[in-house]
This record gives C-alpha cells, structure tokens and sequence, in this order.
C-alpha cells in the first residue's frame, strides 16, 4: 500500500461524523448548528446529553487508533504517523461535510494511543486530571496534547514520532483558538454546563 492510499483512506475514515449522524438520525438537527457549532463529543454532551457523546467519543477515538494500525501494517511506524495526522486532518475538515467537522481531539486520543500506548496515556491521564480540577475540557486538551513532545522527546523517541506530536499537538491548539480567548476571557463553558 502506498503513501498516497494510507492518506486517503485515514483522511475518509476521519471524515466519518457520529456527532453529526447521530444529531440527524436521532434529533433531526445538525450539530454544528446549535451550541459551540462544533462536531464532537463536548457539543454533543452539551446539545445531545451523555449517552450520545459517550457514543460520539468512542467512535471518534477508534478512528484515530484504526488509521494508525493500517499504517502500521501497510509500512510500519512512518506510514502509521502519516495516518495518524491525516485521519485527523480528515475529522476537523470532512469533505463529506463541507470541510466543518470537529476539534480533533478524540480522534487525536486514539491515534496517539494507537503510536504510542504508554506515553499517550501519561498526558491522556494528565489531561484528565486538569479536567477534573478545572472542568475546562479545552484546558485539558490543549495541556496533554502539548506535553506529549515533551514527553517523546524526554523517553527518547525517534525524531519522526517528536515531529509528528508537535503537528497534532500545534493542530489541536489551533483548532481550540476560540476556546483559548474565552479561557483568557473567563469566558469559557465548564464541563456540565448546558449549552444556551
């Protein structure tokens, strides 16, 4: 399987939205056009309740750790990093969506997990753990997505796996810019809070 077929296939499998299928099967509404306007398991916690999120979450985060073991087995770990980004790329821009999907973090989650199971977990338990003090899921996010180079570089990883973490992690906080504002604004909605 070729370069080319890995980032094709990851990029349609992150195209894959269950906040948005779920919110027109179930609710008859689109997602993105209520709460945070966002495709993912936060808003749909917020818009939707906590079964459908929880369902949200898992379907998201599988298709991180899918993407990464086709890499795997199509080319080993460099094809699996190139999975890993484009299957994220694919979740925050769908173009079966119009290029409007989620933020990437599930999906992050799981393809991070799927590289590298115990460094991932160390900034996943981190990022829990400062959404469990702060009840800022954003804050959360951002924070173990950006202490996961460190933690690559510092456990002696290869330089294609620091990079790769560096790409999701600056994605991840891109994709969270508006949160960023509200998090400096005091503005930003806590885990639990309903959406108006």
């Amino acid at each position: 399987m070729s370069w080319i077929s890995i980032v094709l296939i990851s990029y349609l499998l992150g195209n894959i939205s269950p906040s948005y299928f779920i919110g027109k099967k179930f609710k008859n509404l689109d997602i993105r056009e209520h709460g945070s306007g966002n495709a993912g398991t936060t808003n749909t916690l917020r818009v939707l309740g906590a079964k459908y999120a929880l369902i949200v979450f898992v379907i998201d985060f599988l298709k991180g750790l899918i993407a990464t073991q086709i890499g795997y087995k199509a080319g080993g770990l460099e094809f699996a990093l190139v999975a890993a980004v484009a299957v994220v790329f694919g979740h925050v821009f769908p173009v079966l969506l119009k290029f409007k999907g989620g933020k990437g973090v599930a999906t992050s989650v799981g393809a991070l997990l799927g590289l590298f199971p115990i460094y991932g977990l160390i900034a996943l338990l981190l990022a829990i753990a400062l959404i469990m003090k702060t009840r800022y899921v954003s804050l959360g996010s951002i924070v173990g997505m950006s202490t996961l180079p460190f933690i690559l570089y510092s456990a002696r990883q290869p330089r294609e796996s620091i990079i790769t973490s560096i790409v999701l992690a600056g994605f991840i906080i891109f994709t969270h810019r508006e949160n960023i504002k509200r998090l400096i604004n005091k503005t930003e909605r806590k885990l639990g809070e309903k959406t108006k």
